[in-house]
């Protein structure tokens, strides 16, 4: 199951990598604990979009809410986490910072594009849960690692 953290459009980007690596996925902007049924996986596309979350009618505290109870729901069935972070250094922010320190220290592992970990922010979450970390030059290169994180 993918979906977005933030309602930012990387969400999609992330569905054409999924595909171009021969995964079978559904794809959910604003999934929710009914959406884990007979899913394997949770990926989460993490980053805010104001223009987004005004999109789906939303604010940032409901969208956290959302994402909260849908990484609960994951956690209880065991269906564990996977983020990726596609939008570089310009899908960060305090609002998305905020929210990718609550949420990525409970993933199995984070994808992402090297340019949004530039001031290290990532690798000070990941180390002290041993989250692997796997950063990448631009958003095409993420395909390999996703299609590896399957295998």
């Amino acid at each position: 199951l993918i979906t977005s953290a933030g309602q930012n459009a990387e969400v999609q980007i992330a569905a054409v990598l999924a595909k171009r690596a021969g995964l079978n996925y559904t794809l959910s902007k604003q999934a929710t604990a009914a959406d884990l049924e007979n899913m394997k996986t949770l990926v989460l596309v993490l980053g805010a979009s104001l223009k987004g979350l005004g999109a789906a009618g939303l604010d940032m505290n409901k969208e956290r809410e959302r994402v909260v109870m849908l990484i609960a729901a994951a956690r209880k069935a065991q269906i564990p986490l996977l983020c990726l972070h596609l939008g570089g250094e310009v899908r960060r922010g305090q609002q998305t910072d905020d929210l990718i320190a609550e949420v990525l220290p409970l993933a199995k592992m984070l994808i992402m594009v090297k340019s949004g970990n530039s001031d290290g922010f990532f690798t000070k979450l990941c180390q002290p849960k041993n989250v692997p970390l796997i950063e990448v030059e631009k958003t095409a290169d993420a395909q390999a690692p996703l299609r590896q994180a399957f295998k």
